[in-house]
C-alpha cells in the first residue's frame, strides 16, 4: 500500500516562494509518474506539473517558469518548487503517484495573500 505525505504547505505574500515536498511509501516510487495537483476553493481540481521516472518534466501554463518539480529517488521524495507566488495559486496541493493505481495525499494549504 502507497502512502503519500505532504508538507511544506502554507500563508506567503505575493511574490514570495514555497518548496512543497511529499514522502512516499513503498518500493514503486523509482519507477512510477509522480505530479502534483491542486484545488482552489469553488473550482476543480487541475493539475499541476508531474515528472517521469525518468526525469521528463510537464507543467501546465500558468505555472511554466515559476514553479519546478523534482524528484530524490533515494529519498522516494517529490518536490515542488514555487516562486512568484500569486494570490491565484492559493490552493490545496495534493501529491499523486501514478501506475496501475493512483495514490493520493492528503493534501497540503497553500496560501497566498498580503
Amino acid at each position: 500500500q502507497v502512502q503519500l505525505v505532504e508538507s511544506g504547505g502554507g500563508l506567503v505574500q505575493p511574490g514570495g516562494s514555497l518548496r512543497l515536498s511529499c514522502a512516499a511509501s513503498g518500493s514503486i516510487f523509482s519507477s512510477s509518474v509522480m505530479g502534483w495537483y491542486r484545488q482552489a476553493p469553488g473550482k476543480q481540481r487541475e493539475l499541476v506539473a508531474t515528472i517521469s521516472n525518468i526525469g521528463s518534466t510537464f507543467y501546465t501554463a500558468s505555472v511554466k517558469g515559476r514553479f519546478t518539480i523534482s524528484r530524490d529517488n533515494a529519498k522516494n521524495t517529490v518536490y515542488l518548487q514555487m516562486n512568484s507566488l500569486k494570490p491565484e495559486d492559493t490552493a490545496v496541493y495534493f501529491c499523486i503517484q501514478g501506475g496501475t493505481k493512483t495514490y493520493w495525499g492528503q493534501g497540503t494549504q497553500v496560501t497566498v495573500s498580503s
